[in-house]
């Protein structure tokens, strides 16, 4: 298959061979705004509605900090959500302060009732506790992310002059990780 669109030099498009999702996973687990396994929202947002009455934005919020920063669902997802649970009766929606905030209705709290347990392992760390390697991979996943960012920006927007620049820092870096491989883990 012919490389598709990218940065010069790096072919591939985003879903096809040769293309980022493939360097650093299908998207689902590293993916851009992805951080691990995909997440039920519907209950989730069930849950949080069952505490009180929130508007959207709030859910994604809240959703953010009762899973420290693992699970970032997004307008796309809590949206649509809000929208079908409405049209099956088990929430309303008022305006509030200039925003539509959603309530559980009574058939929504019969909906919810019970499943406490549920929702509470909803908020569960999905991470291995403790797993040095996993941190270092996450680390080591946002850096590269950073890194692919950074020369594709001088690679599209820079000069002849920066992006020949570019590729000497690379090649550097590529030489030097290497060059950790090399180093005798016992000379310290």
């Amino acid at each position: 298959m012919p490389p598709g669109p990218g940065f010069p030099g790096f072919g591939g498009f985003p879903g096809g061979p040769g293309g980022p999702r493939e360097w650093f996973g299908n998207g689902r687990q590293w993916g851009r705004g992805s951080r691990g396994p995909a997440r039920p929202v519907r209950p989730a947002v069930l849950a949080l509605l069952a505490e009180g009455p929130m508007h959207g934005y709030q859910l994604m919020q809240e959703i953010r900090r009762r899973s420290n920063e693992e699970w970032r669902p997004s307008p796309g997802s809590i949206y649509p959500i809000l929208q079908q649970l409405e049209d099956e009766g088990l929430v309303r929606s008022a305006e509030e302060g200039g925003r539509r905030v959603a309530h559980l209705t009574n058939a929504g709290r019969e909906h919810v009732a019970g499943r406490e347990e549920e929702f509470a392992a909803l908020w569960a760390s999905h991470a291995p506790d403790d797993d040095p390697a996993t941190d270092r991979l996450t680390a080591l996943h946002k850096q590269l992310g950073d890194l692919w960012a950074a020369a594709g920006q001088v690679a599209y927007s820079g000069t002849d002059t920066q992006a020949t620049e570019m590729r000497k820092i690379l090649a550097d870096a590529r030489r030097r990780l290497y060059a950790l491989l090399a180093e005798d883990p016992d000379e310290d």
